[in-house]
């Protein structure tokens, strides 16, 4: 796909973590390029480089493109809509704030692609992850129509630990999966720190993250789900049982899947159908589309956060030790990088479908 000019775009809580991954993501990008960036009050009249001192996260250097962008606040909305093709959002906030500003974002005809949870489940706002769900960005028009805009709409993207099981049960869903028991072990970047900001984290392991058992039951049945004009219908199954646990790892989310299907099949069918699996983004060869999506590892002790994270540019899925379970039928492990491919690049794969498929565009 080729485009006469690349959309501008702002992103919404530019200095936190996921916020930093959006600008270096987006610096180079050939269909976005960034011309705002705002972030809480207090980093107002700065400039992006003097607002990330001392908490620049990245394995990278800030860009040259965006270091000297004057921050704006993220109540200055009139100012930054007014340059933007497309917002993409990665406040920390609270839940109702957040919604009223991603509605008024919308509402001045701006599309917003949402790293946030705040809107996961109203109910005409999609949750995509585009290799697995995205039709469901039909969605788009019954939403427009409750907040009476033309181009002006909401996008979210799901919680950052489900990216690494989710996609593994795509190709399979025809079996009809009817029961699972997921535990994720999740990266300290998954609560925007790294390790030296997180000293109680090395070497240890904590048995809880909040809100996180929730979302991994119950997100995947709304991407799994079934479009009903102005809602999802949530899939009944499968049931999911889910422990979510902080480790001492800087990125990278696993997950340790038990599956039972209604029905029966092979090993070696599952093997070929995650080594075949493509969907829309392969399809339409998006440029942050991960070519393959999913990647199965024969070596007995792979995946690995220091190894697999960043295949396929930390956008691809690795999957390894799939054998099988006395009590389910099937185990296997799960890997994704939960900061790329679980959030800022998850958001921009999303928004370059949707580019792709019409849904947004120059204003």
């Amino acid at each position: 796909m080729k485009i006469d000019r690349k959309l501008k775009v702002s992103v919404v809580g530019a200095t936190g973590f996921v916020g930093q991954r959006f600008v270096t993501l987006l610096a180079d990008h050939p269909w976005f390029e960034i011309v705002a960036v705002t972030a809480s009050p207090r980093s107002e009249g700065k400039t992006y480089e003097e607002a990330v001192e001392g908490r620049w996260k990245i394995d990278a250097p800030i860009p040259e493109n965006v270091a000297s962008l004057v921050m704006m606040g993220t109540d200055d909305v009139d100012r930054f809509c007014d340059l933007s093709d497309l917002v993409f959002c990665a406040v920390d906030m609270e839940k109702e704030p957040l919604i009223s500003l991603e509605e008024a974002i919308a509402k001045r005809e701006v599309p917003v692609v949402s790293n946030n949870s705040a809107n996961r489940w109203t109910p005409d706002v999609p949750m995509v992850l585009p290799e697995v769900n995205p039709h469901h960005l039909q969605l788009i028009e019954a939403q427009k129509k409750r907040l009476n805009t033309t181009h002006g709409f909401i996008v979210v993207k799901p919680n950052c630990s489900i990216q690494s099981y989710v996609p593994a049960l795509a190709p399979l869903m025809d079996f009809i999966p009817e029961s699972m028991f997921v535990s994720t072990y999740q990266a300290v970047s998954g609560a925007g720190k790294t390790l030296a900001d997180w000293p109680e984290m090395n070497g240890n392991v904590i048995p809880f993250i909040s809100g996180e058992e929730e979302k991994s039951e119950l997100e995947p049945l709304k991407i799994w789900g079934e479009f009903a004009g102005d809602h999802i219908e949530l899939a009944k199954k499968p049931l999911i049982s889910a422990q979510c646990y902080r480790v001492p790892v800087l990125e990278g989310h696993m997950a340790a899947v038990y599956v039972k299907f209604r029905k029966s099949v092979d090993q070696n069918e599952i093997l070929m159908r995650w080594r075949e699996y493509s969907s829309l983004p392969q399809e339409l060869d998006l440029p942050s589309a991960p070519k393959p999506f999913l990647r199965y590892l024969d070596d007995f002790d792979r995946p690995q956060p220091v190894l697999d994270a960043l295949s396929r540019n930390g956008m691809g899925i690795a999957i390894g030790r799939l054998r099988e379970d006395p009590i389910y039928d099937y185990k296997f492990t799960c890997l994704s990088h939960n900061t790329l491919r679980g959030a800022a690049g998850g958001a921009i794969l999303t928004a370059e479908l949707m580019l792709a498929e019409g849904y947004i565009g120059k204003r």
